[in-house]
């Protein structure tokens, strides 16, 4: 009983520590587009908060973030969902979006070839990571917090997977994305699939809750209903993360991205995205 209290803690502990609001990670400055639809009066209390979060889940996080934390967590691990292998080879994506941006790291050489299966996947979901987050604040917003969260992980919670990563993220054969860096953090410790992706999307849900708290504004209690009233979405959505695989990444609702979009020129802004 006690080893297993001990394994126990030894996963849960390093969960709690990325899930936590207070994580330095500039989470705080992001709410993804729902600044575009606090200025058009779409999102003005709880009830349509709650409906907008509910559809931000389904149609965004489930198909991009959620679905990249699966991913890596079972590269990780060396096996999908039929047992394949998760390795591939690097793709040509790895050069996607064309023109670079200051945040952006150089392109590797043309003949860099990752030395494992494992780099090789995570080359290639990294730069699908990048290639399917059209609107640029996304794009950008996913990149710093990634790389916060790289240099805190590396830190505070080492591990092989993750270290892997900060190498190519230091080679500049990879970007750094925060979906990645989760789910490394979480594997390198121990903690199975379903719970990390889980854990990313609730965390993510409660980041954004805490801004639409101090955006909308809406009570602290209000914001804990939501958050309540969502933890079996939570389940849902991971069992369709479950079902899907890299082919889906990214099939995401163009009306969510195209209100991101906009938030670059919105008149006012509190938030970052």
């Amino acid at each position: 009983m006690a080893g297993d209290a001990q394994d126990w803690a030894g996963s849960l502990l390093p969960l709690l520590q990325i899930c936590d609001s207070a994580l330095p990670t500039g989470a705080f400055a992001h709410t993804f587009g729902m600044e575009t639809y606090l200025e058009r009066g779409t999102v003005s209390d709880q009830a349509s908060f709650q409906d907008w979060l509910e559809r931000f889940l389904d149609h965004q996080l489930v198909y991009a973030d959620g679905l990249a934390v699966r991913l890596t967590a079972e590269l990780f691990a060396g096996t999908t969902a039929n047992g394949a292998s998760a390795g591939t080879a690097p793709s040509a994506l790895a050069a996607a979006d064309g023109a670079a941006s200051p945040a952006d790291p150089p392109a590797a050489p043309a003949d860099a070839t990752p030395d494992s299966d494992f780099d090789a996947g995570l080359v290639r979901l990294d730069a699908l990571m990048f290639a399917q987050a059209l609107p640029a604040q996304v794009r950008q917003a996913g990149l710093t917090m990634g790389r916060r969260l790289l240099e805190i992980g590396t830190l505070s919670l080492p591990g092989p997977g993750l270290e892997r990563y900060a190498r190519l993220v230091a080679e500049g054969t990879c970007r750094g994305h925060q979906a990645i860096v989760f789910a490394l953090i979480g594997v390198d410790h121990g903690v199975p699939p379903a719970a990390i992706t889980q854990a990313f999307l609730f965390s993510t849900l409660t980041s954004l809750t805490q801004n639409a708290v101090r955006g909308i504004p809406i009570g602290q209690n209000a914001g804990q209903r939501t958050l309540g009233a969502l933890r079996p979405r939570v389940a849902a959505a991971w069992e369709r993360i479950s079902a899907l695989d890299m082919s889906d990444l990214g099939v995401i609702s163009p009306g969510l991205e195209i209100a991101q979009m906009h938030h670059e020129t919105q008149r006012a802004r509190m938030f970052m995205s």
